[in-house]
């Protein structure tokens, strides 16, 4: 969403502007949570009888003293335009430019129960042998892997999930 992503990329630039991008980026990833597990708040966030006045004393409420002054000011700006049910788009947006903005891949790795630590090891070492940058290793878990990985990176993909191989053996098999 263009609008979203506007909003992150001035976030952002003002935050690097003024030094404070770790303090902004920690902000985000807490106002995320509680977007991402409190359909109560978002149903505020979404609310069209509820005045933009009131969204903006209850952010200040809910968050005063918890975040930088750069996301508050932010958070209050945006509930003042009006595009407060943007906000979770936009704070997914500025995660995405913050990461781009340090180098940081994202490696989703998934596996039918789990990985465990040793396991994350080597696919982390793995895939920084090939690729420069800092790597974040994301665990998802999907039984209808089998067994197996599956592992993405951006646009790339390596399956070498179970599921994968009987899907390859079954084309094989009707081919013939």
């Amino acid at each position: 969403m263009i609008v979203a992503s506007r909003y992150a990329k001035s976030l952002l630039d003002l935050s690097l502007e003024k030094g404070e991008l770790e303090s902004v980026y920690t902000d985000i990833l807490l106002v995320k949570s509680i977007c991402d597990h409190s359909n109560d708040f978002i149903n505020f966030l979404n609310s069209p009888i509820i005045k933009a006045d009131k969204k903006v004393s209850t952010l200040k409420a809910i968050f005063d003293g918890k975040l930088n002054i750069i996301t508050s000011g932010f958070l209050t700006i945006v509930a003042n335009k009006r595009r407060e049910s943007v906000i979770p788009q936009m704070l997914t947006s500025f995660i995405e430019q913050y990461k781009t903005n340090k180098h940081i891949l994202t490696a989703v790795i998934t596996s039918a129960r789990g990985l465990d630590n040793t396991t994350k090891q080597q696919a982390l070492a793995l895939v920084k042998a090939q690729l420069n940058g800092e790597i974040e290793l994301v665990e998802k878990i999907d039984a209808n892997v089998i067994g197996g990985f599956i592992l993405k990176i951006g646009d790339k993909q390596l399956d070498k999930s179970v599921a994968r191989q009987l899907s390859n053996l079954k084309k094989q098999l009707t081919t013939n």
